[in-house]
Order: structure tokens, then C-alpha cells, then sequence
């Protein structure tokens, strides 16, 4: 499972050194993987303590960054904690999953996907 984490990161001073960048993707990195792609979405999303993502998969490169709480992460047949400053990357077509770690605590993540070129429209409602 590829997860990054922001406190593994030394900051970098980028834009005439005006401001630190925690790189946890430099640039370049995925290029290759995730050539021909586009984006194909960015959300803000909550779990309640208690409840979970439903287990899915769809043709797309994800990435959870984990914004507060902490949580336990599924990527295909590993499971790991992971917590505010985490990147999560799922490569496409892994089953995931994501569930807080309390049932009386949510985690909050944002999640970007990078579609992959020639795949199909996803439903996300049943996805």
C-alpha cells in the first residue's frame, strides 16, 4: 500500500522562497502511470465514527489525503491506519475501502481521481 505521510516529509522552499512545499508526489513522479489520464474528479468527503466506504473499485488512479481523524485503510489484501497528513494512493481497478478507527470519531479526507484514458464514465452512486 502506498501511503505518505506529511511528518516523513522535509518541506522544501519553492516560489523564490517565499513558502515550504511538503512534496508527496514531486513532480514528474506519476507521469508515466498516469499518462493520457485526466481529472476526473476532487472531493471533500466525511465517515462517521462507526461507518465505512463500502468496498469498491473503478478505472481510476485515487488518492485520499486524509484532512482530520484517523482511520483504517483497505488497499486490495493490505490494511494500514492512517491519519491526518496521509496521502493514500489506489492504483485502478484495487478494491478499497476506509473505515474510522472509532466508532465515536469521523475521519475527514479529501479525494482526487486521475481517469484513465479510454475507460468508460463511472457511476459513482454504485461505485
Amino acid at each position: 500500500m502506498d501511503v505518505r505521510s506529511i511528518q516523513d516529509v522535509a518541506p522544501v522552499i519553492e516560489h523564490n522562497g517565499t513558502v515550504p512545499v511538503w512534496w508527496l508526489v514531486p513532480p514528474q513522479e506519476m507521469r508515466q502511470i498516469t499518462e493520457g489520464g485526466f481529472l476526473e474528479l476532487v472531493s471533500e468527503f466525511e465517515v462517521a465514527g462507526g461507518g465505512l466506504v463500502d468496498p469498491h473499485s473503478h478505472p481510476t488512479h485515487e488518492f485520499y489525503y486524509v484532512t482530520s481523524g484517523r482511520g483504517l485503510m483497505t488497499v486490495g489484501d493490505e490494511e494500514r491506519e492512517i491519519a491526518q497528513g496521509d496521502l493514500v494512493y489506489t492504483p485502478p481497478n484495487v478494491v478499497h475501502s476506509l473505515r474510522p478507527v472509532s466508532d465515536h470519531a469521523p475521519i475527514h479526507a479529501v479525494a482526487f481521481a486521475i481517469g484513465v484514458k479510454g475507460t468508460d464514465a463511472v457511476n459513482y452512486t454504485t461505485h
